[in-house]
């Protein structure tokens, strides 16, 4: 059978020969006019047929990777206060309290001023209230804080858009500083998902492509719907990722320059790591996605990409959370315990020590299933599972204001598996506890293999054949 690419084959094959012939004639005639004029009309002709053919070729449905996005080319979430050393970020409206709009900001704790909430109304016109300063108890010894800033409405107007002025008069305020007021509608069931995960921060060129994969298959297989990323920067692999998940639907990436703005630091201690805020605004932007998924998930996970909130008796979140909203109804903070896989230890029997996946950038959490024991009277860091409706506001191991209570979830139960730098280097393989919890997902290699096929990261043809998604 002769098919479109036999039959562009055999055409452009036809016409080289022809221009050659015409080439050769065109030197003998000495440069004749009819022959340059001849090699022209031939060349645009292969042209031509060059495109009419490779329309004919079959058109495919793949899953294509777009160019990588920069920072530069999203939206800004970070609006500076003029004439101050303060940042918002964004604006809610908090049910719990009137209808006040909370707007969670950036303050600076040796700079602070009297501030003021400009507010524009759906009747078109504008109200101005002094802002009520509530910075958030941790900070670390920073000098810049997370701070919610409070502004009363006054009955006569709609809040549609909200921003702070160090100056009561809103004449001179751009259009372009005001921040849309969110969380309008007050939603008690029926949520979009059961679980979103809050991925607090990306930066230094984070590219741990395999790892990254990995925690979000687990995720997956466990429940989680939807996860947010705040993205200060990231290597071009992991670009590659992020759009796929985004194509897919189960990332929302919120661009974060905040290193545009302010000298992040890159570890929680100032007097150890300096800068001007919190390992990168990490408070920050948790305190933003509990409330941007206030009324859009049932729950929130609060925790890092290396780690995993893992049910040990339950084959899901969703099992697991229907059992301890049972026996505990009146708890809206799970606290889980954090339990360290050391990546320096490895899996002796090889299981999924697979040759494919050592040319990926980043840890195999698979081969790492030997955790450190714990330490008696040694703090040992936790993270949240929290009901979003119930939050004021957080830490990053603890609720800082909230209501209803808080339970510590016994690590017999669910556990945070968390792959990194051992705490106890010291000690011998023989030392550590196995633990292949994450092996019992049967699919999970097919599905990390599949999202690094249909994102790019792995080159050429493989193997295995993979259901690319569909979005209709």
């Amino acid at each position: 059978m002769v098919t479109p690419r036999t039959r562009h084959t055999l055409a452009c094959h036809s016409v080289l020969h022809q221009f050659l012939s015409f080439t050769g004639i065109y030197m003998e005639r000495k440069y004749s006019m009819k022959w340059i004029f001849l090699s022209l009309i031939l060349l645009v002709v292969m042209a031509f047929i060059e495109v009419v053919l490779k329309d004919l070729q079959p058109r495919r449905s793949h899953y294509h990777p777009a160019p990588v996005f920069s920072l530069t080319s999203m939206q800004q979430n970070i609006i500076p206060v003029n004439n101050t050393k303060h940042f918002i970020i964004s604006a809610y409206k908090d049910h719990r309290i009137n209808g006040a709009i909370r707007i969670i900001s950036i303050i600076n704790r040796d700079k602070l001023n009297r501030l003021f909430c400009i507010i524009s109304c759906a009747q078109e016109d504008r109200h101005v209230t002094e802002a009520q300063v509530d910075m958030h108890s941790d900070h670390f010894g920073f000098p810049y804080v997370t701070t919610d800033l409070l502004c009363e409405v006054d009955q006569s107007c709609r809040p549609t858009t909200v921003t702070i002025s160090d100056s009561s008069s809103s004449s001179k305020i751009p259009n372009s500083h005001f921040l849309p007021i969110q969380n309008q509608n007050k939603m008690e069931q029926n949520f979009q998902y059961n679980f979103t995960t809050c991925i607090s921060n990306l930066f230094g060129g984070y590219n741990n492509v395999l790892q990254f994969v990995q925690t979000i298959e687990v995720y997956k297989i466990l429940g989680i719907q939807k996860v947010y990323i705040y993205n200060t920067s990231c290597g071009p692999d992991l670009e590659k990722v992020l759009h796929y998940y985004e194509e897919e639907g189960t990332l929302q990436i919120e661009p974060w320059p905040i290193d545009k703005f302010l000298n992040p630091s890159r570890g929680w201690n100032f007097n150890e790591h300096k800068g001007d805020l919190h390992y990168f605004g990490q408070l920050t932007t948790l305190n933003d996605c509990i409330y941007r998924n206030m009324y859009k998930s049932k729950y929130v996970l609060l925790n890092d990409i290396d780690e995993i909130i893992v049910p040990y008796q339950h084959a899901t979140l969703g099992l697991l959370m229907e059992d301890l909203q049972r026996q505990h109804p009146s708890v809206n903070v799970f606290v889980f315990e954090n339990h360290i896989f050391p990546k320096t230890v490895f899996d002796s029997s090889g299981t999924f020590s697979f040759a494919r996946w050592k040319k990926v950038p980043g840890i195999n959490i698979l081969e790492h299933v030997y955790r450190e024991p714990d330490r008696k009277n040694v703090f040992n860091p936790t993270k949240l599972l929290v009901n979003p409706r119930e939050i004021i506001q957080t830490s990053v191991h603890s609720v800082l204001k909230n209501y209803g209570a808080t339970l510590r979830v016994s690590p017999d139960v669910a556990r945070l598996v968390h792959v990194r730098e051992p705490l106890q280097g010291s000690l011998s393989k023989e030392q550590l506890i196995l633990d292949t919890k994450l092996w019992n997902y049967k699919e999970l290699p097919k599905n990390i293999d599949c999202v690094l096929k249909n994102s790019g990261v792995y080159d050429g043809d493989s193997d295995f054949h993979c259901k690319l998604f569909s979005r209709q």
